[in-house]
């Protein structure tokens, strides 16, 4: 019988007494939880609200690059360049969430897994750390429903694997219409839900763990083919796309997206553009290596930083809008203004070319 309130911890087993569940395969299908890697973000900073969309409560730390000071053996993220960092102490605790891709279906199941690594200076562990499901995201205890947990759950010394990664996974049975997941510990008295790591050192306690590659996807024990929906009752749609991207398409080439539309002199997406990005999005997610950059141009009417700074944003807002329906490709997005026309400026057949958006091939 499957039980949704329940971690798998499998190295746990044998050095904490947890007990594991066995299952089927799994099949991999699509990650429900947007830029669960944290590769994607808007500019190199500490912030975590720079990895869109993810939010945070506390000061969740935001790495690009291991620390300097980091002399463990498996140094920086599990996988690629960003990860997180949350801190807990006797008194605080941090959390960091996500709207989902889509909200979960009623009676489906559900695989959730992340990887976490307990931080070198840190002088005690946690007992429990696990993602919460809800239709309107955490803001208080209160809304820390049991049921509603994937958590981990750890009676002896804590949660860790020495200073190595490790991963945190469970299954969740959907009551359906949950839109968001938070990451956390969700004991309503962290004090008590945190164990020393050395009896014979009193005194200031803090627990840091890093965390990477969130992923919440569908269980299935029988492999499904070509499942890869972006998006709700959109397969039909996608056939009425213009784009088209040839599987030999190499690095450095350039592909326009020709039915994208703004509002005249914004950088807000029209609805209109959401048939030809949601064709974009599965590709990306059916060739995963794949890197992008989405480059934004405009015509030269105007001021040219402005040229440039719309070009920018409109870039920004299709790079934001591929998170957000679930691509976990390496993205980037830039800004043009008016420097490379394709067109001339002089009619506004002309002017019209040259207001595009672009995805140009980074690395396969």
């Amino acid at each position: 019988m499957m039980v949704r309130f329940c971690a798998i911890l499998l190295f746990f087993q044998a050095i904490n007494g947890l007990t594991g569940q066995n299952t089927a395969s799994v099949t991999v299908s699509r990650n429900l939880v947007p830029n669960g890697s944290f590769e994607n973000y808007r500019k190199k900073s500490n912030n975590v609200k720079q990895a869109i969309p993810w939010k945070d409560s506390g000061t969740i730390d935001f790495y690009q690059n291991p620390l300097t000071n980091d002399t463990t053996v498996q140094k920086g993220a599990y996988e690629g360049y960003c990860y997180t960092g949350f801190r807990f102490q006797k008194r605080y605790k941090e959390f960091l969430q996500a709207k989902l891709v889509e909200p979960l279906h009623r009676g489906v199941t559900y695989r959730f897994s992340m990887k976490v690594k307990l931080a070198f200076w840190s002088n005690a562990t946690l007992r429990s750390f696990g993602a919460l499901f809800s239709k309107a995201g955490y803001t208080k205890q209160a809304d820390a429903v049991r049921s509603n947990m994937v958590d981990t759950i750890s009676k002896k010394g804590g949660l860790m694997k020495g200073f190595q990664w490790f991963e945190v996974k469970g299954y969740y049975k959907a009551d359906g219409g949950e839109k968001f997941i938070t990451i956390g510990n969700f004991a309503a008295d962290i004090k008590k839900d945190m164990v020393r790591m050395n009896l014979f050192r009193l005194g200031f306690k803090e627990t840091y763990y890093f965390v990477d590659d969130v992923e919440l996807v569908k269980f299935t024990e029988e492999e499904k083919v070509n499942e890869e929906i972006v998006g709700p009752s959109i397969q039909q749609q996608l056939e009425d796309s213009t784009l088209q991207v040839n599987n030999d398409i190499k690095v450095g080439e350039k592909v326009a997206l020709k039915n994208i539309f703004f509002e005249n002199g914004k950088y807000y997406l029209l609805p209109e553009s959401y048939i030809e990005l949601n064709k974009l999005a599965q590709y990306l997610m059916k060739n995963p290596s794949i890197e992008i950059r989405i480059n934004g141009h405009s015509d030269n009417a105007g001021f040219s930083f402005k040229n440039q700074k719309i070009s920018e944003l409109r870039a920004r807002e299709v790079f934001e809008y591929l998170i957000k329906k679930g691509v976990q490709n390496k993205m980037y997005f830039k800004g043009f203004g008016s420097t490379q026309p394709l067109g001339g400026n002089d009619t506004e057949e002309g002017r019209a070319k040259n207001r595009r958006v672009e995805f140009e091939i980074i690395k396969k």
